[in-house]
């Protein structure tokens, strides 16, 4: 439906016959159309007068408000306002840009809360309808009592919200004019058919019809010879140029070659003009005399004479300048980050995808994966606004160390940041723009009076095109740069496959860890403690291990630290606290004129934090039906080291109930010895570093008098002394001379099975 002035369909509703708006109608709403009227109306090709503009516009401006603070937030409506834009005409140059910067300057401050959103009752979405743009229906707006109520929004979240809108908006306009140009683009074709049916019958017929059919044509159209020599073109063609001096005597087609024609252009022509082909098709630039730039889109035909012989080129030519401009701007907005300016990761992924494609032999490349370190600390600290800045100084700086024009440097999430570099000495150059990024962030940010500090990992990675894909390339860079980081920080690494290797294991065997415990892919090995004095076997530490399905069995060593980072290590612990003491129950059940078999476990610094350890080791304990002195926690000496009464008391309280508690590797760490006397412990496990000069006579001296001092001291306190790595007779022999109490190793037994424990203890028994 249209107006009689020729403009689309504009209900007011809820007005009176003068066009006093409705007591309903909101006055910030009806004072945004007014602004949105005022900047657009002189831009837009309507033929509606200001006052019918503006009360199409309002209902419009009814609907971005209402989604602006929609729940859940939908973008449909502003898909479907930029559709009803274009169908009222709006569709000059300008006439977008301006549409979006009211939206931008006034839609959130015409939509506060108190503000009714919905348009008034029965009045119908204008210029668009079910058939013509997707979507719920536009005729049937709620009534502003029945809508829900929407919560204010905060200032950024609005912001957010309006820009996407925009973008929504936007995105409805080009789909609506695409579709317009589309429908003109067949009428022009058949338009141009029939031109070419004309103008054949008129060059056979009546010169004078055929000059009728030429100058009303809306479009531009031309005549040259097979030779080029333009002989003809229409007002509309002139205009299109800058006026008919463009197309003076003597101009041939072949001067409007342009560095920005398809490739093949040139061939398309040569094709036609010899007659191998009807008719091309094509987008392409051309420069008017005063240096301006015109987009076509350009159909040339080729006409034959009567015995079907080529006789000239018809060019029929489409100004889309415009909407060729409007694809520009809206490919930039989607290929860069709003934030920074830079490339996105959909611009870094399209370059990175073309050099990939190159031919194997082309040159190398290289890709440089920054992460800041710590960043999630300023944005948590500061703020975001503090966060955005300081990410805008990043990018400002890396873009300064970006200098060949083979080099890529986009932004591709919060705090990363890619780059790519090409060319024969990839690498070195990738190394060098890492030093380079670095030292431009070595200098602190200073943001409103602040001074922070900017680190930084990168991973380098370098290739060959055809040699490697993309996924690989991004996940080695991402191998890489965590490589960086976990060496400390604010340094870059070079992909190296045998350290990338190692990461991709550790990550593997943290992923698999919270699936083994509920698999029961754990088991326990057990290695004798035995005493010095008799070389009877008084109990065995409990050692676990992990029977991977792929790796096979992996000691402790290797997924203790990753239990340890992911925090399994607490029910980990518990379960081998459950088997060792039920295991030592078996023991002393089996040993029934040796009760005193008891078994070491250790405990891991998560443990002894965690505030269920004595609960759970009571628990434990009871569940076994095993008495506490028949179990000994093992904590290390650098565990302990510096740990206030607080970190201590959870020790004391199982000392207190009976469990022995174990210093081990007693010697590594830089506590005093002094310190042992607040220590709750009742026994020293001594590192084996200390006992490796007696393993041959004559021993070493130092190690000799170093131990000895040990035994001595730990003796007085009241501590009993185990000794770690006994591989020798000679060393177990030296270290019974020495007064030690207990020894394990290799020269006893390895870790094994609980069950060969057993036979070692009724053999020593007996």
């Amino acid at each position: 439906m249209t107006s009689e002035s020729g403009g689309p369909r504009c209900d007011r509703g809820a007005g009176d016959a003068a066009g006093h708006p409705a007591p309903r109608e909101n006055e910030p709403l009806r004072r945004f159309a007014g602004i949105w009227c005022r900047a657009v109306h002189p831009l837009a090709a309507t033929t509606m007068t200001p006052e019918e503009f503006e009360g199409y516009l309002l209902p419009l401006a009814h609907r971005l408000s209402a989604a602006l603070r929609s729940s859940p937030f939908d973008t449909e409506a502003a898909y479907e306002v930029g559709a009803a834009l274009v169908d009222a005409q709006c569709t000059e140059p300008d006439a977008l840009p301006a549409i979006l910067g009211v939206i931008d300057a006034h839609l959130v401050s015409c939509s506060s809360p108190g503000v009714t959103l919905s348009p008034p009752s029965g009045e119908s979405f204008p210029g668009t309808s079910s058939e013509s743009i997707p979507g719920p229906s536009s005729e049937s707006f709620p009534d502003p009592s029945d809508e829900p109520s929407h919560e204010p929004l905060a200032d950024e979240e609005a912001r957010a919200r309006c820009v996407r809108l925009q973008h929504a908006l936007a995105a409805g306009f080009v789909r609506e004019l695409r579709e317009r140009e589309r429908d003109e683009q067949e009428a022009i074709s058949r338009a141009a058919m029939a031109a070419r049916t004309e103008a054949e019958k008129a060059l056979h017929a009546s010169e004078a019809k055929f000059q009728a059919v030429f100058e009303g044509a809306v479009i531009g159209v031309g005549i040259a010879g097979l030779d080029g020599q333009v002989l003809v073109v229409n007002d509309a063609m002139a205009r299109m140029f800058g006026g008919m001096d463009f197309f003076r005597p003597g101009r041939n087609v072949t001067e409007f070659v342009h560095p920005d024609d398809v490739p093949g252009a040139h061939e398309l022509y040569r094709e036609l003009v010899n007659g191998e082909r009807d008719h091309f098709r094509i987008e392409k630039p051309h420069y008017r005399d005063d240096g301006s730039e015109l987009w076509t889109n350009l159909t040339v035909t080729l006409l034959r004479d009567s015995s079907g012989a080529p006789q000239y080129q018809l060019a029929l030519a489409e100004d889309i300048t415009e909407h060729r401009l409007l694809r520009e701007r809206l490919r930039y907005e989607a290929t860069h980050d709003e934030l920074t300016g830079l490339p996105n990761r959909t611009l870094f992924l399209e370059r990175l995808d073309q050099v990939l494609a190159a031919d194997a032999d082309a040159e190398r490349f290289g890709v440089c994966y920054l992460d800041l370190d710590g960043f999630k600390a300023v944005n948590d600290s500061l703020g975001h606004v503090v966060g955005d800045r300081m990410l805008k100084t990043v990018a400002e700086r890396l873009q300064r160390c970006v200098k060949a024009p083979a080099e890529l440097l986009a932004r591709v999430g919060g705090d990363e940041f890619l780059a790519l570099v090409t060319g024969p000495a990839a690498q070195a150059d990738g190394a060098g723009l890492a030093r380079r990024m670095l030292a431009a962030l070595a200098e602190p940010v200073r943001i409103e009076g602040r001074e922070l500090r900017v680190r930084a990992s990168i991973g380098v990675v370098d290739g060959r095109a055809g040699e490697i894909g993309r996924a690989e390339v991004l996940r080695s860079a991402d191998i890489t740069m965590y490589r960086a980081k976990a060496a400390g920080g604010n340094r870059f690494e070079i992909a190296d496959a045998d350290s990338n290797a190692r990461v991709i294991a550790r990550h593997s065997l943290t992923n698999g860890l919270p699936s083994a415990l509920e698999k029961g892919e754990f088991f326990i090995e057990y290695q004798p403690l035995v005493r010095l004095t008799d070389g009877t076997v008084r109990g065995a530490e409990a050692l676990v291990r992990w029977l991977h399905p792929l790796h096979g069995v992996l000691g402790p060593d290797q997924f203790i630290p990753l239990a340890e980072d992911t925090g399994l290590i607490v029910p980990l612990g518990r379960w081998v606290l459950e088997q060792a003491a039920r295991q030592a129950r078996e023991w002393r059940d089996a040993a029934e004129d040796d009760a005193s078999l008891r078994v070491n476990v250790n405990l891991s610094p998560c443990q002894l934090s965690h505030p269920t350890l004595v609960s759970d080791t009571v628990a434990v304990l009871e569940n076994a039906g095993l008495c506490p002195s028949a179990l000994c926690l093992e904590v290390t000496e650098n565990d302990l080291i510096g740990a206030d009464e607080s970190a201590l008391r959870p020790l004391r309280q199982l000392a207190d109930l009976g469990v022995d508690i174990a210093l081990d590797d007693f010697g590594t760490g830089y506590s005093n010895l002094s310190y042992l006397r607040r220590l709750p412990v009742s026994q020293l496990k001594l590192d084996r570093s200390f006992t490796r000069g007696m393993q041959r006579a004559p021993a070493d001296p130092v190690d000799v008098k170093i131990v000895e001092g040990i035994v001595s001291l730990a003796h007085t306190l009241d501590l009993a002394v185990t000794v770690e790595g006994v591989e020798t007779a000679v060393q177990a022999e030296h270290l019974r001379g020495l007064g030690c109490d207990t020894a394990q190793g290799w020269y006893y037994a390895r870790p094994g099975p609980p069950e060969r424990l057993h036979t070692l203890a009724l053999a020593d028994a007996s």
